[in-house]
């Protein structure tokens, strides 16, 4: 079973325009990374709010994922447009 991974962040101010670019260049690699099976970005103007919402085949593709952009400047590069680290937090779907 797949889990959902989301990411809460405040862009900082003034940094959309160049946010915007940056994702869109970016989305495709991740989306075609080993276990990744979504991935959908909203953003919130007002409050500049940015949610990425994933979904991976596992926790552990994930963590590589995360290790990966960590080792190749991404993840950095990512931060640099934020106010403060990510909120992630990992969610199981419940068949109810």
């Amino acid at each position: 079973m797949s889990i959902w991974v989301t990411l809460e962040m405040e862009v900082a101010e003034g940094q959309f325009g160049k946010l915007e670019p940056f994702l869109a260049e970016r989305l495709p690699a991740v989306r075609g990374f080993d276990g990744a099976l979504s991935v959908t970005v909203y953003y919130e103007a007002e409050t500049r709010g940015l949610l990425i919402v994933e979904e991976w085949l596992s926790k552990e593709h994930h963590a590589a994922y995360i290790q990966a952009i960590t080792d190749n400047g991404v993840l950095a590069q990512l931060a640099s447009f934020m106010t403060a680290p990510p909120k992630v937090q990992y969610f199981k779907r419940l068949v109810i």
